[in-house]
C-alpha cells in the first residue's frame, strides 16, 4: 500500500534557520531517502520551497481567485514529503519515527486512496 509522509513545519522556523543548518537538515533527509530507497520503499519524495513562493486559486460560486503566498492565516506548511509503498500502516508510522525532519516538523501519515470514503 502506498502511504505518504506529509513534512509539516511552521513557516517561520524555516526562514529563520541559519542557511548551515538548513543545508544539514536537507542533507539528513536526502541521504534518509536513499536508505528507502535501497529498501525498495520509496516511491517518491521532495522537498518543496518556502509557502511565500506559492500560490493558491479557488473558485467560489463561479468567481476565481488566486492569493500570493506566504499565507498568514497557516500556522504551517508543508515543507517536502515522502511518497512510501509500506505493508501496513505500522510500518510507515515507524518510518515516520525515523525520519530525520520528525525532530523539527511534524510528520503527518497518510494512506494514499479515493477521496470519497
Amino acid at each position: 500500500m502506498a502511504y505518504m509522509l506529509l513534512i509539516l513545519e511552521k513557516s517561520e522556523d524555516r526562514r529563520d534557520r541559519p542557511k548551515n543548518v538548513g543545508r544539514g537538515a536537507y542533507d539528513a533527509m536526502v541521504n534518509f531517502a536513499s536508505g528507502l530507497e535501497a529498501r525498495g520503499q520509496l516511491i517518491s519524495a521532495n522537498a518543496l520551497t518556502s509557502d511565500a513562493n506559492g500560490v493558491r486559486v479557488q473558485v467560489r460560486n463561479g468567481k476565481r481567485s488566486v492569493m500570493d503566498g506566504p499565507f498568514a492565516e497557516a500556522k504551517e506548511m508543508v515543507g517536502g514529503y515522502f511518497l512510501l509503498d509500506c505493508a501496513t500502516k505500522e510500518e510507515a508510522v515507524a518510518i515516520a519515527h525515523d525520519c530525520p525532519a520528525v525532530e523539527w516538523a511534524t510528520i503527518e501519515v497518510r494512506e494514499v486512496g479515493t477521496c470519497f470514503e
